[in-house]
């Protein structure tokens, strides 16, 4: 069973640079692996799995249609775009790994791609912040699941504080 995006196509475009012709199979992925990765890690594995299961049956309202709509889906805009503008003018074929190059733009360096990528990564912490701040509040009322995960559920992260890799 695949798991139901929390966002759609027409808000990373809404949201961000994605221009409204770039094929949706080019960064789709890319939202699921935020959702994943990111989206999972601040909710826990049961609030992560309710809200899924919700969006997928069609019947998520109230207080949860809210927290999706006010906090997680502003987070996985822009964590989604942190993970894809690291590789958009890549793409693999059967020649090989090839780059985009437009004829009428410049392609930009790698440290402006990952100033870019940066910047939304700043902007989906922002989010995260706000997020968490209103789990610490509206947790135990309104949101139980975020405070049931046992065994290897995947436990909320609370630290908002992660930089990057350091080696």
């Amino acid at each position: 069973m695949a798991t139901p995006l929390f966002i759609s196509r027409t808000d990373l475009v809404k949201k961000t640079i994605v221009n409204g012709n770039v094929d949706t199979d080019k960064f789709i992925q890319f939202i699921e692996i935020a959702q994943v990765i990111h989206i999972q890690n601040y909710l826990g594995t049961k609030l992560y799995d309710k809200i899924s299961d919700e969006i997928e049956a069609g019947t998520i309202s109230g207080d949860y249609l809210e927290l999706l709509k006010d906090y997680i889906q502003p987070m996985l805009v822009h964590y989604a775009m942190s993970e894809y503008v690291q590789v958009a003018a890549y793409e693999v074929k059967n020649n090989g790994l090839l780059k985009h190059r437009s004829e009428n733009a410049d392609t930009p360096t790698t440290d402006e791609v990952d100033s870019l990528s940066v910047k939304y990564l700043r902007w989906a912490k922002f989010y995260t912040e706000r997020f968490m701040r209103h789990m610490a509040f509206n947790a135990p009322s309104k949101f139980p699941e975020y405070n049931q995960n046992i065994n290897d559920d995947m436990h909320p992260d609370r630290n908002n504080n992660f930089t990057g890799w350091n080696l």
